[in-house]
């Protein structure tokens, strides 16, 4: 397994809308373990295949205390979503910042495993956040860019203050 390089917001490659996941052999498997390898060593609690420059309808997530247990989604669709909350979200394409996002509050997700057999899955909570977040990456979007294009602004600014000091 390999940690994997996690592409930084504002990365164009972040915008790129990933493809459905057509072929189920052991160079996915690879992706999967490398990719889940990637989150854990972050540390973060969810990492979506394009955040890592692997364009396919592909997440990991692991949003339990002893992270052991991996959830694998494989061309995800969300077939029901209802309620609203709001969450403080960050993400590992955008470290360091974490704001407020609105999202549905509960769902019911159509996917496959890593082994390309049907899943449907029921989410509530953290896990509901988690699984639209991940998903809005598949879809060549970051949720920093759901905010007022103020604090968009702010966060853009923060960003490259950030990138000078470290160059």
């Amino acid at each position: 397994m390999a940690i994997l390089n996690i592409l930084h917001y504002p990365d164009e490659r972040l915008h790129t809308i990933a493809q459905p996941v057509t072929v189920f052999d052991t160079v996915l498997q690879r992706q999967i373990d490398d990719m889940a390898e990637t989150m854990y060593a972050a540390p973060g609690i969810g990492l979506a295949a394009s955040q890592v420059d692997f364009h396919q309808r592909l997440i990991v997530i692991d949003i339990s205390e002893d992270k052991n247990d991996l959830l694998v989604l494989i061309n995800p669709e969300i077939i029901v979503a209802d309620g609203h909350t709001t969450y403080e979200e960050g993400c590992l394409s955008v470290p360091g910042i974490y704001e407020e996002v609105e999202r549905a509050q509960t769902l019911t997700v159509k996917a496959l495993d890593r082994h390309g057999q049907p899943l449907t899955l029921e989410a509530d909570g953290l896990l509901a956040i988690c699984i639209q977040h991940e998903m809005d990456h598949l879809n060549g979007k970051i949720f920093v860019e759901k905010l007022s294009r103020l604090k968009l602004n702010r966060i853009l600014q923060k960003i490259k203050k950030n990138q000078k000091r470290t160059m």
